[in-house]
């Protein structure tokens, strides 16, 4: 029999192009790959008829290694858990934390945030305790920790905050984690940290030595431009990540993805530098909306406020062939990429500021 639950779960709505040529609908990066990942890629595909290392013992070493050096914390692979992109990781905590069935355990996150949270929950049979963004659109950390309760079982942080991409503070945050309780995992989605420009910024691996029940969710998909492959990973204390582990599906990182990933390590330094012209070109779209309307991002995106009138904008938006990702009776948020995609959507916003950004 079918779960009957599942009629009420969420779908994942993954943004869609609608034909128009400007897809700005799903947080991609507008550029592939390096040549030289590209090539990994290619050589690993060459083996395509053998499982992948079951426990991607290569690209945790790498990792660990690569993300031990700047935060100065002794890490190794057993620090690291990779995954078919952060969601399946997030998934993975939730599984290696909560029960589900009737036992009634708490996973509490922040809402409006990253439209999957809910139905990982609800998929790994916990209930899902959401706390609305504070007036600023950000995570409300202090009611974020009044939500905890003894049913809680992990709290997520998403910091920037998909799709407001807004920001808590490195002291926010270490108030936040010092008033959870050490038997409640908290788990920092980063997902979009190479976006990041803010000085008080928290690297939330500078924290892992102090709070032991704290883990950092990042992935590749984005600012690496290996969305299409899908490989995340995840770090912190080995027990926890030694539970995530179990609980994930085997060989789910492919061979392909493993190599890819080692190879953007290496060649992150120039691989990051495109991170640059999003920064930018984010600065431009923010200063073409309104400043009553306009929301601080350091994501790869920027979040309207629209409300009831998002649905409109979004069509208005394809009538300059942008594809957006409508959040309807809620808002819109529009993928920031390059300088040509962004001439358009200035345009656009130009064109439509009187219509859909009057005076507040």
């Amino acid at each position: 029999m079918i779960r009957a639950d599942l009629t009420s779960l969420p779908t994942y709505v993954p943004g869609s192009l609608h034909g128009h040529p400007v897809k700005l609908s799903s947080n991609e990066s507008s550029q592939g790959p390096l040549p030289g990942v590209t090539r990994a890629a290619a050589e690993a595909l060459a083996t395509a008829n053998r499982y992948p290392d079951i426990v991607s013992h290569e690209l945790r070493t790498t990792i660990s290694e690569w993300l031990a050096g700047p935060s100065s914390l002794l890490l190794d692979a057993d620090n690291v858990a990779v995954g078919a992109g952060s969601s399946s990781l997030i998934e993975q905590a939730v599984l290696a934390t909560c029960r589900g069935g009737d036992a009634g355990d708490e996973v509490v996150y922040p809402w409006r945030s990253f439209e999957a949270y809910p139905i990982l929950v609800r998929v790994a049979g916990a209930t899902p305790v959401e706390v609305p963004l504070t007036a600023g659109h950000g995570n409300d950390l202090p009611a974020m920790a009044a939500a905890i309760n003894e049913h809680t079982r992990l709290v997520i942080v998403c910091n920037p905050n998909n799709p407001s991409g807004t920001t808590v503070s490195r002291e926010e945050l270490i108030t936040f984690l010092r008033a959870v309780p050490e038997d409640v995992q908290v788990l920092l989605d980063e997902a979009y940290i190479e976006y990041v420009r803010e000085d008080d910024f928290p690297d939330g691996l500078g924290l892992l030595a102090d709070f032991p029940n704290l883990a950092i969710a990042r992935t590749f998909s984005k600012a690496y431009g290996l969305a299409g492959l899908r490989v995340g990973y995840l770090v912190g204390r080995p027990e926890f990540i030694e539970a995530v582990n179990k609980v994930c599906i085997p060989f789910s990182v492919s061979a392909v993805a493993q190599a890819a990933a080692v190879a953007s390590i290496a060649a992150r330094d120039e691989l990051l530098q495109r991170t640059e012209e999003t920064v930018t070109q984010r600065t431009r779209v923010l200063e073409h909306i309104p400043e009553a309307w306009r929301i601080p991002s350091q994501g790869n995106f920027v979040w309207l406020d629209l409300h009831e009138r998002a649905a409109a904008f979004e069509k208005a938006m394809g009538e300059f062939g942008v594809a957006v990702r409508c959040f309807d009776g809620e808002g819109v948020r529009i993928t920031i990429t390059d300088e040509a995609e962004t001439d358009v959507v200035v345009q656009a916003l130009d064109a439509l500021a009187s219509e859909f950004f009057p005076e507040r």
